[in-house]
């Protein structure tokens, strides 16, 4: 099969089953066609030549509409090509289209799109976890080979487990936020999904690096050098299992049991201020993405909604232009940023946020990797926690603590309920220590 006729099957892959599930908010076909006429041509080819790549809808591609999953940008055009997405066409990858998405990367079910909520491809009855779902929901059901996602608090790692694929938060700072439209600008970070760990080590490989438009990336990473499962310490994570689905305790444990062989050491990790992780993060994320989002006013970007005056317009254009969940948002973090209450909130957010690193550093005094459940439950029924935001909110227990420190993490699929939905194992290692998650990760194939 030459490459065209492989863009083709997997268009009509989508055309025949994403009516159903709803990754995709649009597909590129005829470009992705002529892209792939351009690639057989080639002398030379790319370390991602001929993958077929899926890219969020929170990422600029030339040319094309962006949204971020929001009413208030429909009909932007992009004006230049995010660093992540340029990185992998140069890589000789061929970007299909861009997926559905939980508006402005607010939210952990993709219920909360402008467009219409995404399925789960291993069973359409069910959410395929959010911010990121249509990028989930894509490879797994086979549309793309590898997808790009956001992750401000679990946003890859969380639809990956419900979805059954691997996803990869990357260490803050690794891959360039150039080109990303932000929600929370010290904890966004972007990465891949794939259905194999070698697909998701060379995404990880081609994406990463120093970007001089982003300065919080890094101009040299310390990589720490390759270590064999065999000479590793694993780390267990202590968490409170009340709450937890019993299947997902069940896979974790046998997890460890699998991982526990084929490492040199295992202990326990205590992680005294891990049960403050979610608090302080709510109070974060939201008080930068009031500050992100100012920006979407109907003058300098966004549909302008004209009223009487100024003010009114502003009311208009946001009342109209912004969903349920990210007005929540904003008034959460700009309450938290006000006079009066900044050092009850959003200052002990902060403080509470260098405790968690610190849990972090000691931790990996004495483990080389950690281990944790992705989720504390399977996927969940669509419209089953949507009117709870409180209840939506816990499913990211596991994964918040991984952003707030600025670590890398990966969720790896292990396991299923009676349901026969997946269970995701969550490996963590230290800044720069990718290589680790992969290697651990294949220990548990």
């Amino acid at each position: 099969m030459n490459l065209e006729e492989k863009v083709r099957e997997h268009i009509n892959k989508i055309k025949e089953k994403d009516g159903k599930i709803k990754s995709f908010i649009e597909v590129w076909e005829e470009d992705s066609i002529k892209r792939a006429k351009e690639l057989e041509l080639k002398k030379e080819k790319g370390k991602l030549y001929g993958k077929i790549v899926a890219i969020k809808d929170n990422m600029l591609f030339e040319g094309k509409e962006i949204t971020a999953g929001s009413k208030i940008l429909k009909g932007h055009i992009s004006s230049y090509t995010a660093t992540a997405v340029k990185k992998m066409i140069d890589e000789d990858a061929i970007i299909i289209g861009r997926t559905n998405m939980d508006e402005f990367a607010m939210g952990s079910s993709n219920e909360n799109s402008a467009y219409f909520p995404t399925r789960n491809p291993i069973n359409t009855d069910y959410v395929p976890g959010g911010s990121s779902g249509g990028s989930a929901a894509a490879v797994a059901a086979d549309f793309a080979d590898i997808s790009l996602g956001s992750d401000t608090g679990g946003s890859i790692r969380q639809p990956a487990s419900f979805c059954g694929i691997y996803g990869l938060k990357p260490t803050y700072g690794t891959v360039s936020r150039y080109g990303l439209i932000a929600f929370a600008s010290s904890l966004d970070q972007i990465g891949p999904f794939a259905k194999t760990i070698d697909d998701l080590k060379s995404a990880y490989d081609t994406i990463k690096g120093f970007d001089p438009n982003d300065s919080t990336t890094y101009k040299e990473m310390k990589e720490h050098s390759d270590k064999k499962l065999s000479d590793m310490s694993l780390g267990i994570i202590e968490f409170d299992e009340k709450g937890c689905d019993e299947a997902v305790i069940e896979n974790f444990n046998k997890a460890i049991g699998e991982l526990s062989k084929k490492t040199k050491k295992t202990v326990k990790i205590k992680m005294p201020h891990l049960k403050y992780a979610i608090s302080s993060y709510y109070i974060v994320a939201s008080s930068e993405a009031s500050s992100n989002l100012a920006r979407f006013d109907g003058i300098r970007y966004g549909r302008y909604e004209e009223g009487k005056d100024l003010e009114s317009s502003y009311e208009k254009t946001r009342g109209k232009g912004f969903g349920t969940e990210v007005k929540r948002r904003i008034i959460l973090g700009t309450y938290a940023l006000s006079a009066g209450y900044y050092d009850e909130y959003y200052l002990k957010a902060q403080k509470i946020r260098a405790l968690v690193k610190k849990d972090f550093d000691e931790a990996f005094k004495t483990a080389d990797i950690l281990i944790i459940p992705t989720t504390p439950t399977t996927a969940f029924k669509i419209g089953e926690k949507s009117e709870n935001p409180l209840s939506m909110y816990l499913n990211d227990i596991f994964t918040v603590p991984v952003n707030l420190a600025g670590v890398c993490a990966l969720s790896a699929p292990y396991g299923k309920d009676s349901k026969g939905l997946p269970c995701g194992v969550q490996i963590i290692a230290d800044r720069f220590s990718e290589k680790y998650l992969f290697e651990a990760a294949k220990g548990l194939l």
